[in-house]
């Protein structure tokens, strides 16, 4: 009984640290695009540059207590010359990854004027702390997708900004309710 408990958290435990799937149509958009942004780190490569942080300074200090938390660290940005270079169905395609009950969405934001999209993933890690954080931003000219699988703390958003080429999130105003905090 105990090996069979064991096999099945250990067959568990991938599913949780999970990151979304990316079509290989968006995976190769980089060559269709005047600016691009491919950062892929996993667990031991954000280690790795966690020690080249000081401690001594108060912001890397807080990015280096941000990444003992995080299994890693994904982000595809593709800025294009033109309109209607990426499927939008594509995206959907990501959009549909994240379903309850491991995600919330808690922004969606749509503009048929500009034709701007964003949303914005949270995956629960119980006992108030976050198990990932997806961001999805999807322009005529422009396509953004941040995924962000670990351990973190809704107050350490922000810090997650800037850094490793994730755009930096204006979290203020933004109310996760009790279920977000300690």
């Amino acid at each position: 009984m105990r090996i069979a408990t064991m096999a099945l958290l250990a067959g568990l435990l991938p599913i949780w640290a999970q990151e979304i799937k990316l079509p290989a149509s968006l995976e190769k958009l980089a060559e269709q695009a005047e600016e691009s942004v491919d950062v892929t780190m996993n667990r031991s490569m954000l280690q790795m540059a966690a020690r080249f942080l000081s401690d001594h300074d108060e912001d890397s200090a807080k990015t280096k207590k941000l990444i003992a938390g995080l299994e890693s660290v994904t982000v595809r940005s593709f800025e294009f010359a033109r309109e209607g270079v990426y499927n939008p169905a594509d995206v959907d395609v990501v959009r549909a990854q994240l379903q309850a009950p491991a995600w919330s969405r808690i922004v969606g934001v749509r503009s048929k004027r500009s034709g701007d999209n964003a949303d914005v993933y949270f995956k629960d890690g119980a006992n108030g702390q976050l198990g990932g954080v997806v961001v999805i931003a999807a322009e005529p000219t422009r396509l953004t997708i941040v995924n962000v699988i670990g351990k973190l703390d809704p107050a350490q958003l922000a810090d997650l900004g800037g850094q490793f080429g994730i755009p930096r999130l204006d979290m203020s105003g933004m109310n996760f309710g009790s279920r977000w905090h300690k």
